[in-house]
């Protein structure tokens, strides 16, 4: 389970930039202890715990490249075609067995290993064979089409770290040193919620004055993705006794609990109070827009703790800082050594004017354009409860905190939703 110091979230209730909030979690969240080991086919997704080294070379031999005839480089004709006897054969997991014997070809195919002594293949296509001989053609280069030992991976080498969140082309990397399990950190579970008596569950009739939750479904299926156990503990009534009992109860069986709106000072939101009284709470007041306010804290079950999240209640706003706060803190605390995404440089195809010292994220959608770079298009209404625009967009440009205006045409880092999403 994760560990979490009283103080981990404090220090932030100042204006913060994104920056510095993801220097925090970094810093101050000590990741899951709790290690398992997986087969191979159930480890994509799973953050690594331990750093893997090849026992073997990859490839654990010479092999061919191509399908041809592995000759002496020094057999050959440099200035005209040069015809040998062809002395066996080679095939992918089918070597020939004993040492090549110079002025002999041996035909190969691609992946057999290198016989003892030929150090070049030419290719099939360039050579005719008739009788039992080989004609190559002159102008080879030593060493052509051979793949050396060891040309992937190299024995001894740490091809893997601990911390890393495993995709299939690391999965099949382990597999290629040989590897049929891995130690894996156990899975964050996450308890979700949402309160409020206007907030009605989807499928159900709406009263009057009632709107669908969306928050807690766009949420789940984020904290899915990253690989997380979700728990749904549904819609809490507005009562501070029955919230103050469900996060209590739930702090005691998972790593992190996560709601959206209802952190005001109004005397109907309690969730903040519950928390307080339960542990600890923070609000982060982060110089971004859409979202500004998250609340971060520490929920007491018994001897252990849980980490908290409060969202803000607009649907874009949520997203948003979900993505830039609370997939990283949830990434730390699963193991992850690397939570900042990748962030692209394309051009803008829109002009924006925004405030000094705040770092906005723009909706965009992305363009071809003659040249074949990616253009940003601004998409969908800018207002943070437009949730449709997350929809239409491909991703969001960051704009940083020193920008007043952008101009079309400037360059700027966009975040793609398949980079946090995926």
């Amino acid at each position: 389970m994760a560990q979490l110091s009283d103080d981990c979230f404090s220090g932030a209730d100042r204006l913060i930039t994104t920056s510095e909030a993801l220097t925090i979690l970094s810093d101050r969240i000590t990741p899951v202890t709790d290690v398992t080991t997986v087969p191979l086919r159930a480890a994509v997704g799973r953050i690594l715990a331990e750093d893997i080294v090849s026992p073997v070379d990859v490839p654990p031999h010479a092999n061919s490249a191509v399908d041809g005839y592995a000759v002496f480089f020094e057999d050959l004709d440099p200035s005209a075609a040069t015809t040998l006897p062809i002395g066996g054969r080679a095939a992918a997991g089918h070597p020939l067995g004993r040492a090549a014997n110079r002025g002999e070809a041996i035909r190969i195919f691609t992946g057999a290993p290198m016989p003892a002594g030929p150090d070049t293949v030419m290719m099939q296509e360039d050579c005719s064979e008739a009788d039992g001989v080989v004609t190559i053609a002159p102008g080879i280069k030593q060493g052509a089409n051979c793949r050396a030992a060891g040309e992937d991976v190299t024995k001894g080498r740490t091809i893997l770290k601990s911390g890393l969140r495993l995709r299939p082309q690391e999965v099949g990397l382990a597999a290629a040193v040989g590897r049929a399990e891995l130690q894996v950190f156990e899975k964050v579970h996450v308890a979700i919620f949402s309160t409020g008596d206007e907030v009605g569950e989807p499928g159900d009739t709406l009263a009057a004055g009632k709107i669908y939750d969306s928050n807690r479904y766009t949420t789940m299926s984020a904290l899915e993705r990253l690989g997380c156990v979700v728990d749904d503990l549904g819609i809490l009534p507005d009562s501070p006794e029955k919230i103050a009992e469900a996060i209590r109860k739930a702090a005691r069986t998972h790593d992190v609990l996560v709601t959206s709106g209802g952190m005001s000072v109004g005397e109907e939101d309690h969730v903040g109070k519950a928390v307080s009284d339960n542990g600890n709470l923070h609000f982060w007041r982060l110089a971004i827009k859409p979202g500004r306010p998250v609340s971060l804290g520490q929920v007491h079950a018994g001897d252990r703790s849980a980490a908290f999240i409060g969202l803000p209640g607009n649907p874009v706003a949520a997203m948003v800082t979900f993505l830039l706060i609370g997939r990283p803190l949830v990434l730390r605390l699963g193991g992850a050594t690397e939570i900042s995404p990748a962030v692209y440089r394309v051009t803008a195809g829109f002009s924006h004017k925004k405030k000094l010292d705040r770092r906005e994220y723009v909706r965009a959608r992305l363009e071809d354009t003659r040249d074949g770079t990616a253009r940003a298009q601004k998409y969908g209404a800018s207002g943070a409860g437009v949730l449709s625009s997350l929809v239409g967009a491909d991703g969001l440009v960051e704009l940083p905190e020193d920008m007043t205006e952008l101009e079309a045409g400037s360059t700027v880092d966009f975040l793609p939703f398949s980079e946090v999403l995926g």
